[in-house]
Protein backbone atom coordinates (compact mmCIF):
# COMPACT_ATOMS: atom_id res chain seq x y z
CA UNK A 1 0.00 0.00 0.00
CA UNK A 2 1.30 3.37 -1.15
CA UNK A 3 2.51 5.45 2.29
CA UNK A 4 1.15 8.48 0.42
CA UNK A 5 -2.36 7.02 1.26
CA UNK A 6 -2.34 6.41 4.70
CA UNK A 7 -0.90 7.75 7.78
CA UNK A 8 2.30 5.98 8.85
CA UNK A 9 1.93 3.78 12.29
CA UNK A 10 4.70 5.77 13.96
CA UNK A 11 1.99 9.18 13.68
CA UNK A 12 -1.39 7.12 14.41
CA UNK A 13 0.76 5.12 17.59
CA UNK A 14 1.30 8.77 19.25
CA UNK A 15 -2.04 9.44 18.73
CA UNK A 16 -3.59 6.17 19.80
CA UNK A 17 -3.49 6.64 23.58
CA UNK A 18 -7.37 8.05 23.94
CA UNK A 19 -6.94 10.90 22.02
CA UNK A 20 -8.89 9.65 19.20
CA UNK A 21 -11.90 9.02 20.95
CA UNK A 22 -12.90 12.31 22.90
CA UNK A 23 -15.44 14.32 21.31
CA UNK A 24 -13.79 17.35 21.19
CA UNK A 25 -12.11 18.43 18.00
CA UNK A 26 -8.42 17.70 18.16
CA UNK A 27 -5.55 18.80 15.80
CA UNK A 28 -4.04 15.35 15.88
CA UNK A 29 -5.50 12.41 14.10
CA UNK A 30 -6.51 11.05 10.63
CA UNK A 31 -6.84 14.07 8.40
CA UNK A 32 -10.33 12.70 6.43
CA UNK A 33 -11.90 11.74 9.53
CA UNK A 34 -10.88 13.38 12.92
CA UNK A 35 -11.72 16.62 11.29
CA UNK A 36 -15.00 18.41 10.00
CA UNK A 37 -15.01 19.80 6.57
CA UNK A 38 -16.04 23.87 7.11
CA UNK A 39 -19.09 23.89 4.89
CA UNK A 40 -20.86 26.73 5.79
CA UNK A 41 -24.55 27.22 5.94
CA UNK A 42 -24.56 23.94 2.88
CA UNK A 43 -26.80 21.20 4.42
CA UNK A 44 -24.91 17.36 4.72
CA UNK A 45 -26.28 14.47 6.67
CA UNK A 46 -27.62 15.43 9.79
CA UNK A 47 -24.86 15.31 12.41
CA UNK A 48 -25.77 16.49 15.94
CA UNK A 49 -22.16 15.61 18.13
CA UNK A 50 -20.14 19.04 19.29
CA UNK A 51 -16.83 16.35 17.92
CA UNK A 52 -15.43 14.93 15.20
CA UNK A 53 -17.03 11.73 16.42
CA UNK A 54 -20.66 9.95 17.07
CA UNK A 55 -21.51 10.59 20.78
CA UNK A 56 -23.66 7.71 20.74
CA UNK A 57 -26.91 9.86 21.13
CA UNK A 58 -27.52 10.43 17.64
CA UNK A 59 -31.19 9.67 16.36
CA UNK A 60 -30.37 9.45 12.86
CA UNK A 61 -31.74 6.25 10.66
CA UNK A 62 -28.20 4.88 9.26
CA UNK A 63 -31.07 2.33 7.15
CA UNK A 64 -31.38 5.51 5.28
CA UNK A 65 -27.83 6.38 5.01
CA UNK A 66 -27.10 5.35 0.86
CA UNK A 67 -29.80 6.83 -0.38
CA UNK A 68 -29.45 9.88 1.89
CA UNK A 69 -25.61 10.10 0.68
CA UNK A 70 -26.68 9.28 -3.04
CA UNK A 71 -28.98 12.83 -2.61
CA UNK A 72 -26.97 14.77 -1.30
CA UNK A 73 -24.30 14.31 -4.12
CA UNK A 74 -25.65 16.38 -7.05
CA UNK A 75 -23.92 17.48 -10.04
CA UNK A 76 -24.10 21.49 -8.34
CA UNK A 77 -22.90 19.90 -5.14
CA UNK A 78 -19.59 21.81 -3.89
CA UNK A 79 -16.82 19.14 -3.49
CA UNK A 80 -16.52 20.12 0.42
CA UNK A 81 -20.06 19.34 0.99
CA UNK A 82 -19.24 16.10 -0.98
CA UNK A 83 -15.95 15.80 1.47
CA UNK A 84 -18.31 16.24 4.89
CA UNK A 85 -20.97 14.38 3.62
CA UNK A 86 -18.63 11.33 2.82
CA UNK A 87 -17.08 11.71 6.52
CA UNK A 88 -19.97 12.07 8.16
CA UNK A 89 -21.71 8.99 6.08
CA UNK A 90 -18.29 7.15 6.75
CA UNK A 91 -18.58 7.40 10.53
CA UNK A 92 -22.16 6.45 10.27
CA UNK A 93 -21.41 3.39 8.33
CA UNK A 94 -19.44 2.04 10.63
CA UNK A 95 -22.15 1.28 12.94
CA UNK A 96 -23.69 -1.52 10.09
CA UNK A 97 -21.23 -3.19 7.71
CA UNK A 98 -23.77 -4.11 4.84
CA UNK A 99 -24.62 -0.71 4.43
CA UNK A 100 -21.52 0.82 4.33
CA UNK A 101 -20.62 -1.88 1.92
CA UNK A 102 -23.57 -0.93 0.08
CA UNK A 103 -22.45 2.66 -0.14
CA UNK A 104 -19.14 1.48 -1.61
CA UNK A 105 -20.58 -0.26 -4.53
CA UNK A 106 -23.32 2.22 -5.44
CA UNK A 107 -20.29 4.78 -5.57
CA UNK A 108 -18.22 2.25 -7.71
CA UNK A 109 -21.13 2.09 -10.04
CA UNK A 110 -21.61 5.20 -10.59
CA UNK A 111 -17.92 5.62 -11.64
CA UNK A 112 -18.62 2.62 -14.48
CA UNK A 113 -21.81 4.39 -15.48
CA UNK A 114 -20.42 7.85 -15.96
CA UNK A 115 -16.74 7.62 -16.51
CA UNK A 116 -15.97 10.84 -17.61
CA UNK A 117 -17.53 12.23 -14.44
CA UNK A 118 -15.26 14.00 -12.48
CA UNK A 119 -17.48 13.85 -9.42
CA UNK A 120 -18.55 9.98 -9.53
CA UNK A 121 -14.51 9.52 -9.52
CA UNK A 122 -14.02 11.95 -6.92
CA UNK A 123 -16.90 10.43 -4.65
CA UNK A 124 -15.56 6.87 -4.88
CA UNK A 125 -11.88 8.19 -4.32
CA UNK A 126 -12.88 10.18 -1.48
CA UNK A 127 -14.92 7.62 0.04
CA UNK A 128 -12.26 4.53 0.19
CA UNK A 129 -9.68 6.67 1.67
CA UNK A 130 -12.22 7.44 4.41
CA UNK A 131 -13.08 3.72 4.68
CA UNK A 132 -9.60 3.08 5.03
CA UNK A 133 -8.42 6.10 7.44
CA UNK A 134 -11.56 4.46 9.73
CA UNK A 135 -10.76 0.99 9.40
CA UNK A 136 -7.00 1.80 10.43
CA UNK A 137 -8.70 3.43 13.72
CA UNK A 138 -11.08 1.21 14.36
CA UNK A 139 -8.50 -2.22 13.80
CA UNK A 140 -5.51 -0.45 16.52
CA UNK A 141 -7.27 2.45 18.50
CA UNK A 142 -9.67 1.77 21.29
CA UNK A 143 -12.48 3.47 18.84
CA UNK A 144 -15.91 1.60 18.42
CA UNK A 145 -14.01 -1.02 20.31
CA UNK A 146 -17.44 -1.00 22.45
CA UNK A 147 -19.77 -1.64 19.44
CA UNK A 148 -20.49 -5.06 18.51
CA UNK A 149 -21.25 -4.82 15.25
CA UNK A 150 -18.78 -2.21 13.47
CA UNK A 151 -17.21 -3.08 11.07
CA UNK A 152 -13.74 -5.40 11.15
CA UNK A 153 -12.69 -4.99 7.64
CA UNK A 154 -10.98 -2.90 5.70
CA UNK A 155 -13.85 -2.64 2.48
CA UNK A 156 -11.79 -0.81 0.76
CA UNK A 157 -8.69 -2.48 1.18
CA UNK A 158 -7.47 -3.43 -2.34
CA UNK A 159 -8.16 0.07 -4.36
CA UNK A 160 -6.22 3.01 -4.55
CA UNK A 161 -8.74 5.58 -3.56
CA UNK A 162 -5.87 8.42 -4.15
CA UNK A 163 -5.44 7.71 -8.13
CA UNK A 164 -9.29 7.95 -8.41
CA UNK A 165 -9.02 11.98 -6.88
CA UNK A 166 -6.10 12.32 -9.35
CA UNK A 167 -8.40 11.30 -12.11
CA UNK A 168 -11.37 13.37 -10.96
CA UNK A 169 -8.99 16.45 -11.18
CA UNK A 170 -7.92 15.25 -14.70
CA UNK A 171 -11.04 15.04 -15.81
CA UNK A 172 -12.48 18.35 -14.06
CA UNK A 173 -9.18 20.31 -16.04
CA UNK A 174 -8.79 22.50 -13.10
CA UNK A 175 -10.61 22.16 -9.45
CA UNK A 176 -8.90 24.06 -6.31
CA UNK A 177 -11.21 21.83 -3.68
CA UNK A 178 -9.85 18.74 -5.49
CA UNK A 179 -6.80 19.69 -4.83
CA UNK A 180 -7.00 20.49 -1.07
CA UNK A 181 -8.63 17.10 -1.07
CA UNK A 182 -5.74 15.69 -2.73
CA UNK A 183 -3.17 17.29 -0.33
CA UNK A 184 -5.18 16.10 2.82
CA UNK A 185 -4.46 12.39 1.15
CA UNK A 186 -0.98 13.01 0.75
CA UNK A 187 0.12 14.34 4.26
CA UNK A 188 2.22 11.05 4.45
CA UNK A 189 4.22 10.31 1.43
CA UNK A 190 5.69 11.87 -1.95
CA UNK A 191 6.24 15.82 -0.20
CA UNK A 192 6.50 16.50 -3.77
CA UNK A 193 2.60 15.64 -4.58
CA UNK A 194 1.38 17.24 -1.43
CA UNK A 195 2.77 20.65 -1.89
CA UNK A 196 1.87 20.42 -5.80
CA UNK A 197 -1.35 19.59 -4.42
CA UNK A 198 -1.43 22.31 -1.72
CA UNK A 199 -0.37 25.04 -4.01
CA UNK A 200 -2.82 24.74 -6.62
CA UNK A 201 -5.37 24.52 -3.98
CA UNK A 202 -4.35 27.94 -1.91
CA UNK A 203 -4.09 29.52 -5.89
CA UNK A 204 -7.82 28.75 -6.26
CA UNK A 205 -8.69 30.20 -2.77
CA UNK A 206 -8.47 33.15 -3.38
CA UNK A 207 -11.59 33.13 -5.35
CA UNK A 208 -13.35 30.52 -3.14
CA UNK A 209 -13.60 31.88 0.48
CA UNK A 210 -14.96 28.37 1.88
CA UNK A 211 -11.96 26.72 0.82
CA UNK A 212 -9.59 29.80 2.16
CA UNK A 213 -11.25 28.58 5.50
CA UNK A 214 -10.67 25.18 5.30
CA UNK A 215 -6.53 25.38 4.01
CA UNK A 216 -6.41 28.25 6.98
CA UNK A 217 -7.80 25.81 9.45
CA UNK A 218 -5.95 22.61 8.33
CA UNK A 219 -2.22 24.26 6.86
CA UNK A 220 -2.37 27.37 8.60
CA UNK A 221 1.19 28.12 8.52
CA UNK A 222 1.06 27.47 4.57
CA UNK A 223 -2.81 29.76 4.33
CA UNK A 224 -1.69 32.61 6.57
Amino acid sequence: MRLRNIFSLNIFAVIAGGLLVIAAPALAGPPLICHAIDIGAEQSLPWTSTGWNLSGQEQYDVSRLVPDTLALLTPSAPVLLRMETLRRATLYGQQQTAVAKELLLRLEARTRENPKDGLAAFDFGYLVECYKQASWLHQHTDWLKASGDAPRANLAAKIDGYSWVLKAIALRGSDPEMEFAAALMTTEGARSEHDRHLQNAMAGAKADAMLARNLSSRFPKNAA
